[in-house]
Parts: structure tokens; sequence; C-alpha cells
């Protein structure tokens, strides 16, 4: 590996969303790639693949103590944080260690729609306190929102042809009339946008906010009748509905409370209180990567929709977090 190129470590390499910032960081060709990972994964199948691919592995324990971790990010240069929706908090000592260890750019394991914090959603939330903490010790940051993505977006259809995609019962749902549009972005393109992003002395220390297109839920269901060649049944639901499903729910994130909360919360937030749109994001003081990158050359909804038509997509979290799945269904 090259001396000269900026230095990326990588918590969370191989998740979803990890997996597309390793695919647009490789695909940039400008940066040295370390993967933390702890020690007990090192020799994973997964983990492997990542290192057969010039990926440099090393072993990385959160909860180690706070000089270990320090001694473990001193040669970085960027830090990028991506982690499970129930593990949000533990990032907040690693923040600490990389205020020290001299890291010149972090980014927080945002990659969420546009909600604003204080009780809207859960998620956000969480992460909400991880960026407060990243802002008292003034660690310089990027935060990247990059709204729903296509993968979510797919309605199940009576043949089942959609099916191998899905992944929460809320797919198939219709908020209110439908009509409230939603910016949306291939999971495949976060990390393309990631490889500019944390090199562009514009979006140190801000938000940005990245997505491909702008979708209704009636748009979405139009399209995929239209190009599956078959008729779905709406099904609509109601503001008061959804909230009558948040009663009694706690605030622990645990997965039962995942399963429960957060995609009624995405819903509400999504379609009926319109958090997610590029005006919203302006307004929170976000900047826009259609504005920063107007030559980014972003995959369209159709085309993924085609993909899935035709059998060729992947589907997301395969082999993974089913306990979760599980709960999603049991929770329809």
């Amino acid at each position: 590996m090259s001396s000269s190129k900026l230095r990326v470590g990588l918590i969370g390499a191989s998740g979803e969303t990890g997996t597309s910032i390793v695919n647009g960081l490789l695909e940039a060709n400008k940066f040295d790639l370390i993967a933390l990972t702890r020690p007990s994964s090192l020799t994973k199948p997964i983990n492997k693949a990542l290192e057969s691919r010039g990926i440099s592995l090393r072993p990385f324990d959160l909860t180690s103590p706070q000089p270990d971790l320090v001694a473990s990010l001193k040669d970085l240069d960027v830090l990028i944080s991506s982690l499970p929706p129930h593990d949000l908090l533990s990032p907040i000592p690693l923040i600490t260690a990389a205020k020290t260890a001299g890291i010149k750019r972090f980014l927080p394991c945002a990659y969420a729609p546009v909600i604003p914090p204080g009780g809207i959603h859960i998620i956000i939330d969480q992460k909400e306190k991880v960026y407060q903490h990243m802002k008292q010790l003034r660690l310089p940051f990027t935060i990247v929102d990059i709204g729903w993505w296509f993968q979510l977006c797919v309605p199940r259809l009576p043949s089942g042809r959609s099916d191998y995609v899905q992944l929460t019962p809320s797919q198939n749902t219709i908020v209110g009339e439908g009509d409230t549009k939603s910016a949306l972005t291939d999971l495949r393109d976060i990390g393309r946008y990631i490889a500019r992003i944390i090199v562009d002395e514009r979006t140190l220390n801000k938000y940005v906010f990245v997505y491909n297109e702008l979708w209704t839920q009636n748009e979405m269901f139009a399209l995929t009748e239209k190009l599956f060649g078959e008729k779905m049944e709406r099904k609509f639901v109601q503001e008061g509905e959804l909230r009558a499903k948040l009663e009694g729910v706690g605030d622990v994130v645990d997965l039962p409370t995942i399963a429960t909360k957060v995609p009624v919360q995405y819903q509400l937030s999504l379609y009926v209180r319109g958090d997610n749109q590029p005006e919203n994001a302006k307004y929170l003081g976000y900047l826009l990567g259609k504005d920063l990158y107007p030559d980014f050359e972003a995959r369209s909804f159709e085309a993924y929709v085609k993909e899935v038509a035709g059998g060729k997509a992947k589907g997301i979290y395969e082999g993974r977090y089913e306990d979760l799945k599980k709960l999603f269904v049991k929770n329809k």
C-alpha cells in the first residue's frame, strides 16, 4: 500500500452500509483501508474476504482501555463508523480515543433519513448522543445522511416475485394518501458518495445530505406494477393507526423495541411529517450532495426495480440479524 494515500479506518466494514463504503473507497483507488475488527473475528470468512481485496485487518475492541484504543488509531487520517442499530452508543469511548489520537475527520454512524432529533425517532436520538459527545470534544467530523434505501422500497407482489429482497412488512403499506415525496438512495451508491466527501474540505465539520431521487409511495407502487406486470392491493394506513402501535412501547434500544418501534417511527417521519426531503435538510443546515457533486452519476430507482423483477437484485442483511427479521414478521 502506498503511504501517500489517505489512511482510512473502518469500523463495521462487513455490514450493509460498511460494504458499500468499502466498495466505493476501493473503486476510487485513493485510500489505504484498514478494517478495525474484533480479535475473535479476524479469521472469519467475511473478514478474510476483505483482506483478499487489499484491505488491512487490525484487531480492535471498543471495550478496550483508552490507551489501547488510542494506539490502534494513531496512524489513521479518517475514521468511519458503521454499526448496527442496537449498538449505536458504543462509539462514545471511541470518539474520546479518536480525539487523543489526532484523527483528522470522523464519520459517525449516520447514513439515515433526514429527521430532527428530540423524540421523533428512537434511532436518531441515539445517534444524536454520539454527535453531542463528538462536538463537545471538538473532534473534526462529517455527518452523512443518505435518505431511504431503494432496497427497502419495492412492495410485495401477489406472486411473491419480490419476496427475496424484502425485509420489513412496512414495505407493503402506503401511509396516508401516499403522495409525500421522500429522498431515496441506492445502498450501493453510499460508498461512492463517501469517497468524494472525505476528501472535500467543504464538508469538514458539516452535515451532508446525499440522495439519488425523490419518490412518493404511490409512484413506487405504480412503477413496481408496471415493471412486474402485476396489480397489487394497496394497504393504506393512517397516522392514528400508526401512533396506536407505539402506545406502551418503551425507549430501551433492544431488538424487540427496534422491530416494533423503528419501522413505525420511520413511516410517521417519512410519510406523515415529510422530514426526508432536501428542503428540510437545507433548513436543518445540511449541504446537499446535488449541489456539491452535480456530475455524480447516481443509480435510478427504476433501474433497481428492473433488477428485482429480473431476479438479479441482492437481498439485504442476508444471513444476518435473523432474530430481528423474525420479529419484523411477528409484528406485521
